[in-house]
């Protein structure tokens, strides 16, 4: 099952702004890659994963 964006990070208990400092983009493209404006590249997809602990194959990016 694939969760998105913004449920893997709320799961995590982290803010957009704590997730934007761990990889080094503004909080504003955390906001545009949750809502569907721009999609993160599988490097940025990869780094997300494992900030939010699942396996990026259950990751809706």
């Amino acid at each position: 099952m694939k969760i998105s964006l913004r449920a893997a990070r709320v799961n995590a208990n982290l803010t957009q702004q704590e997730v934007a400092d761990k990889i080094g983009v503004s909080k504003y493209t955390i906001i545009n890659w949750e809502n569907g404006v721009t999609k993160p590249k599988k490097h940025i997809l990869i780094a997300l994963s494992s900030i939010y602990g699942i396996d990026i194959d259950n990751l809706k990016g």
